[in-house]
C-alpha cells in the first residue's frame, strides 16, 4: 500500500519543474513523469483514468472512484497541481527525511497535496468504504505555477461537480477566499536625444519615475481604505522596470510591470480606470497594458455550503480562512464548481531552497480527508 510519506517519496523524485522556468533543461522539466506514474497506481486500483490535454505532452490526469450505487448524484473534486518551481541542481529530487520533515522539491507544493489526496482515493478504492451516490475525482493538474492553463482547461470543459478540493498548503485549514492577480504593464515614450544635450529630449524614465511614486504612494495608500473580512486589503508592487539603451541617450521608453492583488468584486477595468485617472491628475501620459495571458480574479466560496460546513466541521474549524496569493481554485469557480483550498504543509516553505513539509501534517491531511470523503451519500 502507498502510504503518504511513500508516495510522496516517490514524487519528490520525479523532476516535474514548470517548463516556464528552465526550459533547456527537459530532463527536469513538464509534469508527464507524475502524470504517468499517477495513471499506473490508478489502474492498478481499478480507477477510471483520462488525460486532458493542456499542451503538447502536459496534460492533466483524471482518475474517478465510482459510486458503490452507479450512477452518482454527486461529485468531489480533489485538485493538487505537478508541477513545481525551479531548482539550481539535481538534489531538490532527492527526498530527505529528517526531524519528521520531508525534504524535497514540492514537498510542501503541492506533491504533499498530491500524495495527500490520491493516497486516500487509492484507499478507499481498494478497501472502501465506498460511497453509495457520490463519484470522487483526482484531477491532477498542470502549469499551476505559471499561467495556470490546467486548471483553466478544465474549467472551460464545464464539467460539473459539487465541490472542488484544491491542494495547497494551507497547514491543513480551510480556505473559501484568496486574492486575485492583476500583473499590468505601464509603458511611457519620451525622445531620444544625446546626453549632452537633454534639453533637447523627453527622458520616459523620468515621466515612468513619476508614475510609479504615485502607484506605490497615493494608490497603495488608496487600497488601505477598503478591507475584505477575510483577505484584508489590496496590495500593488512594482517587480519590474526596463527603460534606456545606454547613459548617454536620453531614453525614448521605458515599461514597468506592477503586480496588483485584488479582492472580490475588483475588476481589471475598474483597477485601469483609477490608474488612469491618478495619471491624468498629475498630466502623466502613462500606457496600461494586462501583462497576464489568463485572467486571476480573486476567489471567495459562500463557507455555509453544506458541502464546505462538513469539512470545516472535521477540520473543527470554526471559521474559513483567506489568503494573500493566488491558486486554482479561482479557475475553477469561473467554471461554476464550487472551490475551496486545503492541504497540508505551510506556505512558507514553499519556493524556497530547502522545501520541506512535516509528515504529520502530511498523515493528517489524509486522514482528514478520508473522513470528509467516507461521510459522503
Amino acid at each position: 500500500m502507498l502510504t503518504p510519506e511513500k508516495l510522496l517519496t516517490e514524487l519528490i523524485a520525479l523532476p516535474s519543474v514548470n517548463p516556464a522556468f528552465m526550459p533547456d533543461a527537459p530532463d527536469w522539466t513538464g509534469e508527464q513523469r507524475v502524470a504517468g506514474f499517477l495513471a499506473h497506481w490508478a489502474d492498478r486500483a481499478g480507477l477510471e483514468i483520462s488525460f486532458q490535454e493542456v499542451f503538447p505532452g502536459r496534460h492533466n490526469v483524471i482518475a474517478r472512484l465510482t459510486p458503490a450505487g452507479g450512477r452518482p448524484k454527486k461529485r468531489i473534486i480533489l485538485a493538487p497541481h505537478m508541477d513545481t518551481v525551479s531548482v539550481s541542481d539535481e538534489s531538490f529530487f532527492k527526498p530527505k527525511k529528517s526531524r519528521g520533515r520531508l525534504h524535497g522539491r514540492g514537498a510542501c507544493d503541492t506533491k504533499g497535496s498530491v500524495a495527500a489526496m490520491f493516497s486516500t482515493l487509492l484507499e478507499l478504492a481498494s478497501k472502501g468504504p465506498r460511497p453509495a451516490k457520490t463519484e470522487i475525482v483526482f484531477l491532477g493538474l498542470v502549469d499551476e505555477e505559471d499561467g495556470q492553463n490546467g486548471s483553466w482547461t478544465f474549467s472551460r470543459s464545464r464539467q460539473n461537480a459539487d465541490l472542488a478540493i484544491v491542494g495547497e498548503p494551507t497547514m491543513n485549514q480551510l480556505v473559501t477566499a484568496h486574492k486575485g492577480d492583476l500583473w499590468l504593464r505601464l509603458t511611457t515614450k519620451g525622445k531620444a536625444a544625446h546626453g549632452a544635450r537633454p534639453e533637447l529630449g523627453s527622458n520616459a524614465i523620468h515621466t515612468l519615475a513619476k508614475a510609479i511614486e504615485l502607484v506605490e504612494g497615493r494608490y497603495a495608500r488608496s487600497l488601505r481604505k477598503s478591507k475584505h473580512p477575510l483577505l484584508g486589503h489590496g496590495t500593488v508592487n512594482t517587480g519590474l522596470v526596463q527603460g534606456g539603451k545606454q547613459a548617454n541617450i536620453v531614453p525614448d521608453h521605458c515599461e514597468c510591470v506592477i503586480d496588483r492583488r485584488t479582492l472580490p468584486g475588483e475588476t481589471e477595468r475598474g483597477i485601469c480606470r483609477d490608474l488612469n485617472e491618478l495619471f491624468r491628475s498629475k498630466d502623466l501620459k502613462v500606457a496600461i497594458t494586462n501583462d497576464k495571458d489568463n485572467p486571476c480574479p480573486a476567489l471567495e466560496t459562500n463557507p455555509k455550503l453544506p458541502l464546505v460546513q462538513d469539512l470545516m466541521q472535521i477540520l473543527k474549524q470554526k471559521k474559513p480562512l483567506g489568503v494573500d496569493y493566488f491558486c486554482d481554485a479561482s479557475p475553477l469557480a469561473q467554471g461554476g464548481i464550487p472551490s475551496v483550498v486545503f492541504g497540508p504543509g505551510d506556505i512558507a516553505q514553499a519556493h524556497t531552497e530547502n522545501e520541506w513539509i512535516s509528515i504529520k501534517s502530511l498523515n493528517l491531511a489524509a486522514a482528514q480527508l478520508k473522513q470528509f470523503l467516507t461521510r459522503l451519500p
